[in-house]
Parts: structure tokens; C-alpha cells; sequence
């Protein structure tokens, strides 16, 4: 019988949403591995809305749940609904939206809150010893909600202009957690904590790499289940 995954998603959109490519490949690689997935998301209002042709805000108001059912086909729940114990393991895709939706790093950093809802799933798959595999800018919600756990986002420098956000690493570290330096195709799994990362879209690559390395996240997630 194939693992129960879930999948949690902060709306539609690589500027205020989940990263498609992302979700997408995350799904993906479930299916190949022979997962069970369902598809959750907050039902909170976006902070804000971008037109992504012109990558700027508008006036607009759209909602987390109702934007990420765009990328669930429809089929998809409440996050508050989400029990882990239904569950072997959990993942979070990517996007700016996981830093604005999700939690509160893109306007504070470190600092940042995490959404009730995201800090509590984290905290029950957590308690559970059930694996959670996080990738892009996700790896910070780890960071915010276990200090001391082992995560990565890339690389510490911005090696060849392929890590623009490279200073993520830095926060992360000065929120008690060890950050470990992968290539995009790579994933870390910190076995003590059971969370798996991989960097993504936060190095400047070939679409076929990220896809690659969202990959590895899988398999060690699956493994771990």
C-alpha cells in the first residue's frame, strides 16, 4: 500500500502563491513513487495579489484556499481539517507565497509569525516522527517552528549569481539551525527531525534540475514514511 502524503499549498502563482513547477513536480514524483496524496491550504485571505505579467501588486483580494484549488484540480481541504494521524508524511512546494501566506518572512525575516494552522500540521507530523519534506523558501517555516533542526536552502553565497537569496542561510542559521549547503539537485534530510529539504527555484537553474531535486526530497521523504 503506497504512503499517505499531504500536500500544502498557499495559493496559485510563484509571486504570491505556491510555485506551480514546484507543486507540480511534488506531485509528480507522489505518483511515481506510488503515493496516496490529498491537498490542503489555509483558508485565509492572500496578502496580496501580483499580476504576474507585469510582477507588480494589484488592488485585488483572493483567497489561499480557493487560488490553490486552481493547482488541486479542485480536490482539495481546509488546512485546519488536515489530522496527521491520517497522514505518514507531509510536504510544502515553494513560493513567495509560503513567505507571505504561509508565515511572515517576506516582511519580517527572522522575526517572522507562522499561520496557527501551518505551525500546528508541523508541530503534529513533528511530534508524531513522521517525516516532512519542505523545498524552495518552505525550509524557513522548519527553521521558525524547530530551532536547532538542519535544513537547506541552497548554498550560504551566491555562487556564480545562481544563489540571488543566499543570505536566507544566514537568517536561518541565526535562528538556531544548522543550514547545510546543497547543489540544486540535492536534497539534506536531517535524520533526528525527519525533515527533508531541497533548495529549488532558490538557485537560478535548468527547470529539469529543480525537477530533479525535488526528486530526492520525495524519495527521502517516502523513505523516511
Amino acid at each position: 500500500m503506497g504512503k499517505r502524503v499531504a500536500l500544502v499549498l498557499a495559493g496559485c502563482g510563484v509571486f504570491d502563491g505556491s510555485e506551480i513547477h514546484e507543486a507540480s513536480a511534488a506531485l509528480v514524483h507522489l505518483s511515481r513513487g506510488g503515493a496516496e496524496v490529498k491537498i490542503f491550504a489555509p483558508n485565509i485571505e492572500q496578502r496580496d495579489v501580483v499580476n504576474h505579467l507585469k510582477g507588480s501588486p494589484t488592488e485585488e483580494k483572493r483567497n489561499v484556499l480557493v487560488e490553490s484549488a486552481r493547482l488541486a484540480r479542485g480536490n482539495i481541504q481546509n488546512l485546519a481539517e488536515l489530522k496527521a494521524s491520517e497522514f505518514d508524511a507531509v510536504i510544502f512546494p515553494g513560493g513567495f507565497g509560503v513567505a507571505k501566506n504561509l508565515c511572515s518572512w517576506a516582511v519580517d525575516g527572522k522575526n517572522c509569525t507562522v499561520n496557527e494552522h501551518v505551525s500546528s500540521t508541523l508541530q503534529a507530523f513533528h511530534s508524531a516522527k513522521k517525516p516532512i519534506g519542505l523545498c524552495c523558501i518552505s525550509p524557513v517555516l522548519a527553521a521558525k517552528v524547530f530551532p536547532g533542526c538542519e535544513v537547506t536552502v541552497g548554498q550560504d553565497k551566491n555562487v556564480d549569481g545562481r544563489f540571488p537569496d543566499a543570505e536566507t542561510a544566514s537568517a536561518i542559521a541565526e535562528l538556531g539551525c544548522k543550514h547545510v549547503c546543497k547543489n540544486v539537485n540535492e536534497s539534506h534530510v536531517d535524520k533526528a527531525n525527519k525533515i527533508v529539504t531541497t533548495c529549488a527555484f532558490m538557485c537560478k537553474a535548468p527547470l529539469h534540475e529543480i525537477f530533479d531535486g525535488i526528486g530526492t526530497m520525495v524519495q527521502e521523504v517516502l523513505k523516511l514514511a
